[in-house]
This record gives structure tokens, sequence and C-alpha cells, in this order.
């Protein structure tokens, strides 16, 4: 009989090792996710269940639970009689045209967001820029989908401390950082991320608006270079 109460350890998750512990269907989230992010699944290839059974050696439903939320974020794309996909890479216009929405709302909401910013915000902030733990753990694939995760989790709570639930709904409507992070597998689009994460930090520590809006800017310029060579 299948166990109910198993898990994913951090080095397990995009090998497709599941273990013991407490919340089954999201530990097979996570290790769809972490395989989905470093490409291990690559962009519009099919996804078999029963595949992905005997790799977890779990049974069908907590996969089934996980591909639904992952449909959710718009990473999984389910076909009625056919199946389950991996979502296809985002075009070279689509691209554009999210880092163009970007630069238009995110700058000036980090110079909003300043304004709104105490002690315990700003520790938030900090936990979720994933800088204190950048080079924790060994599997590059699982710190990559990581990354991926509280980079959406850093820009999301920006958003919300500017206060402006409309431009935080659409930018999270469009599972950018998923999406742009399936672009390239590699470590310096982590490291760099980073080192500009904590450039937003400190103009945020300083309570400067203009700084952090000027670092939020260069951030996502940045992101939008580091992730061209995808295209060529």
């Amino acid at each position: 009989m299948q166990n109910p109460d198993l898990t994913v350890d951090n080095e397990a998750r995009s090998s497709g090792r599941i273990q013991r512990a407490n919340s089954l269907a999201g530990d097979v989230y996570e290790a769809i996710f972490a395989q989905l992010m470093s490409l291990r699944i690559p962009p519009g290839s099919r996804i078999t269940v029963d595949n992905l059974v005997k790799e977890f050696n779990v049974s069908h439903t907590p996969i089934r639970e996980a591909l639904g939320r992952l449909e959710g974020e718009g990473l999984v794309v389910k076909t009625h009689l056919i199946g389950y996909r991996a979502a296809a890479q985002i075009t070279r216009r689509r691209f554009d045209e999210l880092y163009e929405l970007r630069l238009l709302l995110e700058p000036a909401a980090a110079a909003k967001a300043t304004a709104a910013l105490d002690e315990e915000r700003l520790a938030t902030l900090r936990e979720a820029a994933g800088v204190m733990a950048r080079r924790v753990g060994k599997d590059e694939r699982l710190r990559y989908a990581n990354f991926a995760r509280q980079d959406a989790i850093f820009h999301d709570k920006i958003m919300e401390f500017a206060q402006n639930e409309l431009i935080r709904e659409t930018l999270s409507h469009q599972h950018t950082h998923f999406h742009i992070f399936r672009l390239m597998y590699h470590s310096r689009v982590t490291e760099e991320a980073l080192d500009e994460h904590e450039a937003i930090l400190a103009a945020f520590a300083a309570g400067d608006a203009g700084a952090a809006e000027r670092a939020m800017r260069v951030h996502i310029e940045n992101s939008r270079d580091r992730l061209l060579p995808a295209f060529e």
C-alpha cells in the first residue's frame, strides 16, 4: 500500500526521488516544478501521469493535484482527451511585451513602496529576496527553481507594499517570473539577480525612493539582457 506521508527532500526534488514527510501533493508539485524550471521537462513536451507515478513512486492522485496547480500557474497545459504538456516557451514578442510592461510599472512601484516600509516589512523583503540563502544547497537545479519562486515573491511583495492591487494582480496573472526563468537554466541568472536584489534592498533600507526606482529599473533591464540570448 502507498504510504500517504511522503515528501521530497532538498536533494531529491529535481531528481525524482520522493521520501517521507507531510504534504505529498505539495512535495510532488515541488519536484515537477523544479524539473520544469531547470528544463529537465522541456517546454512543449508531453507529461505522462503514469511515468510520473513510476518516477516518484506515488499514486495518481497527488500527481494530478500537482499538475492541476501547475496548470493554474500557466506552466502546464491540459488538453481534453490528450493529457498534459509543459507549456510552450514564451515567444520573443511576448518576452518584449512582458519587459515593457514591467519597466512601466515596477520601478514606480518600488519608489512608492519605499514610503510604506517599516522594519517588519523590510525584514519580509530581505527574506523574500533570497540573498541570505543565496548559496545554500548543492543541487543547482533545485536552487534555480527555488530562486524562480523567491524572485516572484520578492517582486510581488514590493507590489503589495506599493498598495496598488490592480497593478499587482495584472503582473501576477502573467506568471512572468516562472516563464522567463524557463528561458535559460544558468547560475548567472540567479547570482547576478541576487546582487541586484541587494541593491534594491539597500535603497529600501535607506528610505531612498529615487534610488529604489533606479535599482529596480536596472534589475529589470539586466534581467531582460541576461535572457535575450535564449532567442538567438
